[in-house]
């Protein structure tokens, strides 16, 4: 009987452990040019007022490190890409999904619709996709481990 209780316990433990485990959306990510494979940059993913963010932290690119928003029209015009807050006040609709009306390109200057979730297979890709009314596309972004 004791060796059940010792068992049960061991199992409940180790429940415990792996749902701590568990990944979110939350940190930084290597954006991945889905059409030529080019790493392009760092996005941190945060939390803000249980909405969430994302912002450019580092541009990989060669040749684009300083790039400014060149095609916008708003405030953004000709400000620096680095630093620039591009996912805006995604919506928590599932567990490690969000969804939002703010997804913004700095290269095309153009906001879209974004569904974000983790890959179920893979806790290190993020699943960002973008809608233009009923076309999407969607990018896999890769956890940097620190």
């Amino acid at each position: 009987m004791m060796k059940f209780k010792s068992f049960i316990s061991l199992g409940v433990i180790l429940c415990i452990a792996q749902v701590s485990l568990s990944q979110s959306v939350f940190g930084k990510w290597k954006t991945i040019d889905d059409r030529n494979g080019v790493e392009k940059a760092i996005i941190e993913v945060y939390e803000k007022e249980g909405l969430l963010f994302g912002r450019v932290l580092e541009i990989l690119e060669e040749g684009k490190e300083d790039a400014v928003c060149e095609k916008c029209d708003d405030h953004r015009k000709d400000k620096p890409v680095e630093g620039m807050e591009i996912i805006t006040a995604a919506v928590k609709t599932d567990a490690n999904e969000y969804k939002g009306k703010h997804l913004f390109d700095p290269e095309q200057a153009m906001t879209f619709r974004c569904k974000i979730w983790l890959d179920p297979e893979d806790e290190d890709q993020l699943k960002v996709r973008g809608y233009l009314a009923f076309i999407y596309r969607t990018q896999t972004w890769v956890r940097v481990k620190e």
